[in-house]
């Protein structure tokens, strides 16, 4: 989809001038390899907000390959910077299906991250595949989260099972699963409260949540998918950090990536916590969600043109 790199580029483009572009002024063809420019490097990787573990990585590659290829000029160090990049991002992790029954996706994080956006997107990219999809008002706590649900399921045209507000989070998720077994579902998508990550209260509802989604339904949730704001930078990793502690998060959802000068963050959360970025959001059109491919990222970053 050459309409949504071109999204993808030109949302990087602020990360591009913070990161890509500074990169290209350090290893200026007439610059030789030292160990200041490997300094300056890694001043240029935290400010992207690539992390302390990433950088580090990074770094030490680029010194080590530097060596062992007897590389002289600067100029000759970004294609190899782009390459062990793309060995951190690693390979395409899909989302996960339940071919025995429906496939549940279980949705956290904090408020204002774009989690009820984003399981609209998702809902309606699935509508769009032919699934049927149902969807769980697990966010009991806002009277504005069930309503905002209700609008995407008119918008997409899906089943919405809810309770009252202030009603308990996990009536609603067990009813949304004997319902969406009932009526032979394709993928249940279950909200949850924009729950801030201190409160251990609320970290602990999220838990018995997931439990009585595993014991109605062994095998689920097939998906914990972690929304998260890119502008916050390292911040995220820190929700993440305590995120995948309460719930076992399997796939990052990485939203509002267009804009914002923070994309190394994409490089900190696989290095620093091994959960792969799943699914990116470069916009707020309903198309706006996609699959994430390092490689289609790197590309996007690095200004070049989609391959393929």
């Amino acid at each position: 989809m050459v309409a949504f790199f071109s999204k993808l580029k030109e949302g990087l483009t602020k990360t591009r001038n913070n990161f890509v572009d500074k990169v290209n002024q350090l290893v200026a063809v007439t610059r030789k390899i030292d160990e200041e420019l490997f300094e300056d490097l890694e001043a240029v990787m935290l400010q992207a907000d690539v992390g302390v573990a990433a950088t580090s990585r990074l770094i030490a590659e680029l010194r080590s390959e530097a060596k062992k290829q007897g590389l002289n000029d600067a100029s000759q160090l970004k294609g190899l910077l782009r390459s062990k990049m793309g060995d951190i991002l690693g390979v395409q992790a899909p989302l996960q299906i339940n071919s025995q029954g429906p496939t549940v996706y279980l949705v956290v994080g904090v408020n204002g991250v774009g989690k009820t956006t984003t399981i609209g997107k998702l809902a309606y990219r699935s509508v769009k595949e032919k699934k049927r999809v149902l969807l769980a008002a697990g966010d009991t706590f806002r009277a504005a989260a069930i309503e905002q649900l209700e609008v995407w399921s008119s918008r997409t045209g899906v089943d919405l099972v809810k309770h009252q507000a202030g009603s308990d989070p996990a009536a609603v998720v067990y009813d949304a699963i004997q319902a969406a077994v009932k009526r032979g579902v394709d993928l249940l998508i279950i909200d949850t409260a924009g729950r801030l990550h201190t409160k251990s209260n609320l970290m602990e509802e999220l838990r018995k949540i997931r439990r009585i989604i595993s014991r109605e339904m062994p095998g689920a949730p097939h998906e914990v998918l972690l929304v998260l704001d890119a502008t916050t930078g390292q911040n995220a990793v820190r929700q993440a950090e305590l995120f995948k502690e309460a719930t076992e998060v399997t796939g990052i959802v990485l939203a509002k990536l267009d804009g914002t000068a923070k994309g190394g963050i994409v490089l900190a959360i696989k290095e620093e916590l091994g959960i792969p970025v799943k699914l990116v959001g470069v916009g707020e059109g309903n198309e706006d969600l996609r699959d994430f491919s390092g490689e289609e990222f790197l590309a996007a970053l690095f200004g070049e043109e989609e391959t393929g």
